[in-house]
């Protein structure tokens, strides 16, 4: 983008055009296009692909297609799969690909003449079948796409000549994420020269937002984010006002997906969560009223698409620019859960008229949808949170409505809670549902897709909570035996702990030992400070499922318990299953400091290698862990000698959908390497760092953390309450004997 083109977007931007009050919440009163959902297709060179694309888009009762077409695709595989779908219902986006390498000579003879004769070329073939041409590829990612500012307009002029010089319509420019000053530059430029398009195309991305319906911390920063509330809504209603004061009358977005790699990142079952964000990203879209209509990006990839090619391999060039070949055999095509969730998109919303947004605020989201045969409330809570069915609806209306889950499936009867995963409740057509002031305070935190099991609310006269279990028959009898009424309490024999919690084991009341956890005793400046925080069983709760939706090991919860109105926050039981562990770091870590260059058979440098690779990995999924002394992360020695490690104590915890920072990272790791003499700090700093070649020497800046832990802990050892105690007892003592 050059000096001058910018300058085209500044009197635009200054006037304030590109302001919608109160943008981030939707208008109700529009109806979704029959048409609104899209999917990019391809094909191989064997024509069975064809067959499978066309019977997958039949299933997902899709009728609008996305099909990129670049140089010498007239005779192969791609104009074989164009032409049959031609000959179908289904309308076709045809997306004209130049070349990377045709880009960089669009300014010459030669170049310009190749690229009239292609878009004529198709343009004459196809042209009165389609449904649109677009033309452009990511034009604001030109290490994707070729272009620059001058190479894209005489690109676009050459191909604008062609095509409406036969009165097809013509989409463009191909923009992509949310750079308005992009959209205002390019059309401004366009409209000077006479040339706009029909229709505005945007790949309008979300994926690093995380979850679709937050505000962009990427804009601005989260401070400010949170200020001028630029969420996807915004964002639509923003582009959908710069397209109508261009004069050009529909918005669509060609492409715009999650990438499996990018949710790994934070979070595991990444293909779930996949078909969570799609839902979320397809409902708010529709809800925004200015689409006209979006396409998910490839229906067949390793990467991204709705189904799984099975082969493991991305190309160089980003799908988002050319999706060009489907990869693997199609015996070993897999569908995944991202599909079926489009599928009953599809089916529940298309030409549904929509109603308004009925929850935005507190981590809910409630959309409201009637077409001629039901009303429908789509429903989602924010990543690792729910809140109760009753929470929001009556009884009366829960009974008299049909749920159906994110993939179609009916859950009638089977569901206490609204979660991460969308959730579709119907009513008939008439019903005229009122929704409950959503009750906040009774928000929960579970890992949603936890493998075969589902979570299960509690409460009677003076007990509430929650628990996992595979049914609800289980469910009923772990409810029995592990209430607090009939949990067996500690003994001198079943004690592991006992200090400011009661930690035990509990055995014979499920077929697994289990551990218990309840608080003894509170400071009273913490019982002030506290008062309004969840109680200590629910802190540990919180914080398992938080780690585990991340990956991080951990004792898997089974229940938490509270008393109601436990004014001395000591009545609350946390309750999971027993760690099977060898030892903990703290052994193994000071035997490595009092000299040992093994432990159980363990090398140091095995010990620190694979210590460090469990931290970095901890941190790089938002886990900040603020107690991770070497006694919180237990051991297990696999057969084959790998260490498997287990985080404890989990409670204090903090969690992030980013990265935890540098100095949250020192923090952490000046505490496990508080036994550790500085030798063995330097090789496990360099583990974790990932430099081990560079002899583990520390940044000075990064030991300063170290030796004001160090200097911490020895005068909390010195000085502290326990040392206090030790000296009282200690003196106590020599009283007694002296008498």
């Amino acid at each position: 983008m050059n000096l001058k083109f910018i300058l085209d977007a500044v009197p635009y931007t200054l006037s304030g055009r590109m302001q919608v009050s109160g943008g981030h919440l939707p208008d109700a009163g529009h109806t979704v296009p029959t048409d609104f959902i899209g999917v990019g297709v391809t094909t191989a060179d064997n024509p069975l692909v064809d067959d499978y694309v066309l019977e997958r888009l039949a299933e997902l009762g899709i009728s609008q297609v996305r099909v990129d077409f670049t140089y010498g695709d007239m005779e192969g595989p791609v104009a074989r799969l164009l032409d049959r779908l031609l000959a179908t219902d289904i309308q076709v986006l045809l997306h004209l690909v130049q070349p990377f390498e045709e880009v960089k000579r669009i300014n010459t003879p030669a170049g310009q003449v190749a690229w009239r004769e292609f878009v004529s070329s198709t343009a004459t073939r196809y042209g009165e079948r389609l449904w649109a041409i677009e033309v452009g590829s990511t034009i604001n990612r030109r290490r994707w796409s070729g272009y620059d500012t001058e190479s894209f307009f005489t690109s676009w002029c050459i191909a604008y000549d062609e095509i409406k010089s036969r009165n097809i319509r013509l989409a463009g420019p191909n923009i992509s994420d949310f750079e308005p000053l992009w959209n205002i530059a390019v059309l401004t430029r366009l409209k000077q020269e006479g040339k706009l398009p029909d229709i505005h195309t945007n790949n309008l991305f979300s994926e690093r937002v995380v979850e679709p319906e937050r505000f962009d911390h990427r804009l601005l920063g989260s401070w400010i984010g949170q200020l001028v509330k630029v969420n996807l809504v915004k964002k639509c209603r923003i582009l959908k006002k710069i397209t109508s004061d261009f004069g050009i009358d529909e918005l669509v977005s060609p492409s715009a997906f999650w990438t499996l790699p990018r949710i790994k990142r934070v979070l595991v079952n990444s293909e779930q969560k996949m078909a969570d964000y799609l839902t979320r990203y397809m409902v708010l879209c529709a809800a925004s009223g200015s689409m006209r209509q979006i396409y998910w990006g490839p229906m067949l990839c390793n990467r991204e698409g709705l189904i799984d090619d099975d082969t493991g391999i991305y190309p160089l060039l980003e799908r988002v620019t050319h999706y060009h070949r489907v990869l693997g055999d199609e015996a070993s095509y897999r569908i995944r859960p991202a599909f079926r969730a489009m599928k009953t998109f599809i089916a529940e919303i298309s030409g549904s008229r929509y109603e308004g947004a009925l929850a935005t605020t507190g981590g809910l989201q409630i959309h409201a949808f009637r077409n001629d045969r039901h009303l429908i409330h789509v429903a989602w809570a924010e990543n690792g949170k729910a809140l109760p069915l009753r929470a929001c609806y009556s009884e009366g209306d829960i009974a008299a409505s049909e749920l159906l889950d994110r993939d179609g499936d009916c859950l009638t009867g089977k569901v206490q809670l609204i979660s991460e995963a969308p959730l579709y409740l119907t009513w008939p057509a008439t019903a005229d549902v009122q929704l409950i002031e959503p009750d906040l305070a009774q928000i929960e935190h579970i890992y949603r897709h936890i493998p075969d099991q589902k979570y299960y609310l509690y409460d009677d006269d003076q007990w509430h909570g929650m628990l996992v279990a595979n049914s609800p028959a289980e469910a009923a009898l772990r409810f029995k035996v592990l209430h607090p009424d009939h949990l067996p309490g500690p003994t001198k024999e079943n004690l592991l702990r006992r200090a400011r919690n009661a930690v035990w084991t509990v055995d014979g009341a499920l077929a697994k030992a289990v551990v218990a956890k309840k608080p003894l005793k509170i400071h009273p400046h913490k019982r002030f400070l506290e008062r309004h925080r969840p109680s200590k069983a629910r802190r540990s709760w919180i914080a398992a499922a938080e780690l585990l939706r991340r990956g991080i090991p951990t004792a898997m919860p089974l229940a938490y318990f509270e008393k109601f109105g436990d004014r001395g926050l000591l009545e609350n039981y946390f309750i999971c299953d027993r760690v099977d562990a060898d030892f903990t770091a703290r052994e193994i870590l000071s035997a490595f400091r009092d000299g040992a260059s093994h432990f159980q058979d363990i090398p140091a440098e095995q010990a620190y290698r694979e210590l460090g690779r469990f931290l970095f990995e901890m941190h790089c999924r938002g886990v900040y862990f603020r107690d991770l002394s070497g006694g919180n992360i237990l051991i297990k020695k696999s057969p084959t000698g790998e260490l498997q490690f287990t985080l404890i104590d989990i409670n204090r915890a903090r969690f992030f959908n980013r990265g935890a920072t540098m100095l949250e990272r020192l923090s952490d790791l000046s505490r496990v390497c508080n036994k550790l003499h500085w030798g063995g700090r330097e090789q496990l700093i360099g583990q974790y760092l990932q430099r081990p070649e560079s002899g583990g020497a520390i940044p000075w800046h990064y030991r300063i953390p170290f030796y004001l832990y160090d200097f911490k802990a020895a005068f909390k050892r010195r000085y502290g309450r326990k040392a206090i105690k030790r000296l009282l007892n200690r003196a106590a003592r020599s009283n007694e004997s002296s008498k």
